[in-house]
């Protein structure tokens, strides 16, 4: 079969490898479609910035590289090995990719596996990923899409169940306030998420006029934070009073010092993007305001099927932001997708 294969930093190869097969308590998808990750985008350019060594074998899966990259993925049953019986052939689902933690760290314990430094996904450090015509895996992984919601959308779960875990992170109340910093990928799924919580006065900031317009042609309201008057676009939203909660989907030191100072006292905001570079700010203006800054990493799986039941409920709008390409147009997306340009890629792999 065909797969994407990373090998190394900004080196990514279309290779025909070993179609896998079941192994008991697995199924085997023939992938529909599967997404490009803003993680995907470090794998390929900056690969030292990721939690771990991609140049090690991973303790826990021995996965090693080249690895098939590729977690936000879709298909449909095609196999299934012996004592799987919740999931039958012909099934369509989204795949859950978070496969092993370690069980035993502080973070387990806490019920936190995204947060387990042995944390094994597929796509990333588990051997296979959807961006490969096929793929194995635990029938536990796989969400069964309902009627109505189609294989495209299901490839979006995954990175609209992080927009949502961040909502979720942030405790804004139906009727609240927000900003979201980044017109990204995640920065849409935590507007599509702030919608679904009855959040209708949010703010979008986005630098990128192309994002800014994709984000703006669902309904969004959103401002240029370079070029025009952010805080005064935070004042005519809230009526001078601030934001009740920020999401950082941007991954970039001014977002976050610019989301701090957009909140209202006792706000929260919260950080749900990499960043590849350290920043320095004041703290002592936490202190004054009571303000909260909190992290949110991956999703649970009950948000993960809340995503898909908002899919169906007709909550996610896909038109003008989610772009389809042959997989042999992977390189040049991630290019462009470094770059800032348009909205969510979708590679055709099935």
């Amino acid at each position: 079969m065909r797969a994407a294969r990373f090998h190394g930093k900004e080196d990514l190869r279309i290779e025909e490898v070993p179609e896998p097969g079941p192994g008991p308590g697995q199924v085997k998808l023939r992938n529909a479609f599967a997404g490009i990750c803003g993680s995907d985008l470090h794998f390929y350019f900056y690969p030292e910035s990721l939690p771990f060594d991609v140049h090690r074998p991973h303790p826990l899966t021995g996965a090693a590289l080249p690895q098939i990259l590729g977690h936000e993925f879709s298909g449909t049953v095609v196999e299934v090995g012996e004592g799987v019986t919740d999931v039958k052939v012909g099934d369509r689902g989204a795949v859950y990719p978070l496969a092993v933690s370690c069980g035993e760290c502080a973070a387990c314990h806490r019920g936190l596996p995204f947060s387990c430094r042995l944390m094994g996904s597929l796509g990333s450090n588990v051997e296979g990923g959807g961006l490969a015509e096929f793929s194995t895996f635990d029938a536990s992984q796989l969400h069964v899409l309902p009627d109505g919601v189609d294989l495209r959308l299901g490839a979006l779960a995954e990175p609209m169940a992080v927009g949502w875990h961040a909502v979720a992170r942030s405790g804004v109340e139906p009727g609240g306030t927000a900003l979201v910093a980044g017109a990204g990928p995640i920065g849409i799924g935590a507007w599509f998420a702030l919608k679904a919580r009855g959040v209708e006065r949010v703010l979008v900031s986005e630098p990128s006029a192309d994002r800014r317009a994709i984000i703006a042609g669902l309904g969004g309201t959103v401002v240029d934070p370079v070029n025009e008057d952010l805080a005064g676009a935070l004042a005519s939203l809230t009526d001078g009073r601030g934001v009740d909660v920020a999401v950082d989907a941007a991954g970039a030191g001014p977002a976050v010092t610019a989301a701090l100072a957009a909140l209202v006292p006792g706000g929260r905001l919260v950080v749900t993007a990499l960043h590849e570079h350290p920043m320095e700010f004041q703290p002592t203006g936490l202190m004054m305001t009571e303000t909260e800054i909190v992290g949110a990493v991956g999703y649970r799986p009950e948000e993960f099927d809340a995503v898909i039941a908002a899919m169906a409920d007709g909550v996610y709008d896909t038109t003008g932001w989610v772009q389809e390409l042959p997989l042999d147009g992977i390189v040049d997306a991630l290019h462009s997708l470094r770059a800032g340009v348009g909205g969510k890629i979708l590679l055709q792999v099935g």
